[in-house]
């Protein structure tokens, strides 16, 4: 599906009215309805302190570690409860920690060994996908 202009979208949406409306100031509000869906998967080896830092696995929990040289996986869900099933199923199928987990946002992140990462990571979308019945993206790795 080819991707629609802003003006495309205003006549879409106004129809008639879209000539009338030209040039006034419009308020758009985008409202995103959750599915069920792994919107993120990707695995990462950062090599940089800050970006470990930048998320925050340097304090609470893991205060006075350090993660640098360890992978990191970001998955995202929506429902966003849905995050506390893809812990359980991380943390049972790797060797892997859990750095951050937000149920209100439907984010994870894991550290460990880039193996066990993957591992985790793969496991997860394919529990998502096969046994929930999710839409799940592709796992991308950099």
């Amino acid at each position: 599906m080819a991707r629609m202009t802003k003006e495309e979208l205003l006549e879409k949406l106004f129809h008639d009215d879209y000539e009338h409306l030209k040039g006034k100031k419009l308020r758009m509000t985008r409202v995103r309805v959750p599915g069920k869906e792994v919107c993120l998967a990707h695995v990462i080896t950062p090599d940089q302190t800050c970006i470990y830092q930048n998320l925050a696995l340097h304090i609470g929990v893991h205060e006075g570690e350090d993660h640098t040289g360890e992978s990191i996986g970001l998955i995202r869900f929506t429902p966003w409860e849905s995050v506390v099933v893809a812990a359980d199923v991380a943390v049972k199928s790797a060797n892997v920690q859990i750095g951050f987990m937000d149920r209100f946002c439907g984010s994870l992140i894991l550290t460990g060994g880039l193996a066990e990462v993957q591992t985790a990571v793969e496991e997860v979308v394919k529990f998502f996908d096969r046994v929930l019945g999710f839409k799940v993206c592709e796992i991308h790795k950099s």
